[in-house]
């Protein structure tokens, strides 16, 4: 095992995966990663919200029923933009050394059941909306908790595929620089 810091005289180069990293180079490969967490712990927090106000709870913040289904939405908005970002820029340049990232693996199958989840949440809130004496705390949870452990795991999931030490197994520190995210 390398026991003396990386120069990186070739910085396209794949280190090995004993090479002892910088701090700087630590935190360039575990760059994705962090900023992936930031995004999901946000989405961790709105599932957590939208499902502890739905008895409502909603009320006591000075929310309508009207504006919670609107805070739904925002949440749902996010959650497929988020996705639609990751499938059209990140996902592919991941998939290129990456199987975890390609079309038939984990995580587009984790987004699709995920998405099936939001699909369903927004049949419900289209029918609140058009009759809101039809809202229901239960059924609401009951979609949410469909979905919810597909979610959570995806979640967890995608944070540690791009840990640094699995993304050095792939990418040069160079490269790790030009992942926009």
């Amino acid at each position: 095992m390398s026991s003396s810091k990386n120069t990186c005289n070739n910085p396209r180069a794949i280190l090995p995966e004993d090479a002892v990293l910088t701090s700087a180079e630590e935190r360039k490969f575990n760059r994705l990663s962090s900023v992936m967490e930031q995004f999901h712990n946000h989405f961790r927090h709105e599932f957590n919200d939208i499902y502890d106000l739905a008895d409502g709870k909603f009320e006591r913040r000075g929310m309508s029923l009207s504006m919670y289904l609107a805070q739904i939405v925002s949440f749902k908005r996010h959650l497929e933009g988020h996705h639609g970002i990751e499938e059209a820029y990140i996902f592919p340049r991941l998939a290129m050394r990456m199987k975890e990232f390609d079309d038939d693996e984990k995580h587009k199958n984790s987004h699709k059941g995920i998405h099936d989840g939001l699909d369903k949440l927004s049949e419900l809130i289209h029918k609140w909306r058009l009759d809101a004496s039809s809202y229901s705390p239960t059924e609401l949870r009951a979609c949410l908790d469909t979905w919810r452990d597909v979610l959570f795991r995806h979640l967890d999931e995608e944070v540690v595929d791009l840990k640094g030490s699995n993304m050095r197994k792939y990418w040069s520190l160079e490269e790790m620089d030009q992942f926009m995210v």
